[in-house]
């Protein structure tokens, strides 16, 4: 089984793109973010050629979080209990059922300066995922839990940590509450970097950021223990972050041996 997470900042814009990569790297399993895009919108019917069910939640041209099964997809649940809003919910958050795995598809917060009310939202945010997730695992024990967390859990996933200081992303809150998820039992699988030695998933469009791999690791798949052990190779798809208008973060690839 092959599981994957992109956010594609723009379905609309990386349609084409996403078809394409769909095709040929054929996940089985893959969990979307930034879709940008309303329900009624997504191109379900595009991606239903290509043998997937579509799972998607979005609320017009911001945020979107999307999951797409060709292994079944049923238990469909949007958002969850007690997930705060700015001021009211907001399309991060969809889990379903793919085969025999519960799959969560999260974007969190981005919480732009650590002096802001989107950064106390982040983090109300993302501790409430921590109080979700704990009940999810108790019913579901084979839980993946993926997508762009906007955090980089540790200096050395950011490309120079000087560059950070007093920004967000990296501050011992938000590195914490990251820590908190996975001390439900979650596993970090830290997938491997096709260039250079850090499996950044995430470049600024700013001219040579990419070509300088100048990155960061902010997107994650979190899976619980039964998962993990399942987990024969991870990694960063980082040919999906070239070419003409690609987006700003590339795929993550895990391969599982079936249950």
């Amino acid at each position: 089984m092959r599981l994957a997470t992109w956010n594609v900042n723009s379905i609309r814009a990386r349609l084409p793109r996403l078809l394409d990569w769909l095709a040929n790297v054929r996940p089985d399993i893959a969990c979307l973010q930034e879709t940008k895009i309303p329900p009624e919108d997504f191109p379900v019917a595009e991606i239903a050629e290509l043998g997937y069910e579509v799972a998607a939640h979005g609320a017009g041209a911001w945020n979107g979080v999307a999951v797409l099964s060709r292994v079944g997809l049923s238990g469909r649940a949007v958002g969850f209990v007690d997930e705060p809003g700015f001021p009211d919910p907001e399309a991060r958050a969809l889990a379903v059922t793919c085969g025999d795995l519960r799959v969560w598809s999260v974007y969190i917060p981005n919480g732009r300066t650590p002096d802001s009310d989107h950064y106390a939202y982040k983090l109300k945010w993302l501790a409430a995922l921590r109080g979700a997730l704990a009940a999810e695992l108790a019913e579901h024990p084979a839980l993946v839990v993926s997508g762009d967390f906007n955090v980089a859990p540790t200096d050395d996933d950011i490309w120079d940590p000087a560059v950070f200081v007093g920004a967000t992303h990296v501050t011992p809150p938000e590195r914490q509450a990251v820590a908190d998820l996975l001390a439900l039992g979650l596993t970090d699988v830290e997938a491997r970097p096709l260039k250079g030695d850090r499996p950044y998933t995430y470049w600024d469009y700013r001219a040579g950021m990419f070509h300088q791999n100048k990155g960061m690791r902010i997107d994650l798949v979190l899976a619980s223990a039964p998962v993990a052990a399942r987990i024969t190779d991870a990694y960063v798809d980082r040919e999906a972050r070239k070419g003409k208008g690609p987006s700003d973060h590339a795929p993550i690839v895990v391969d599982l041996t079936d249950p």
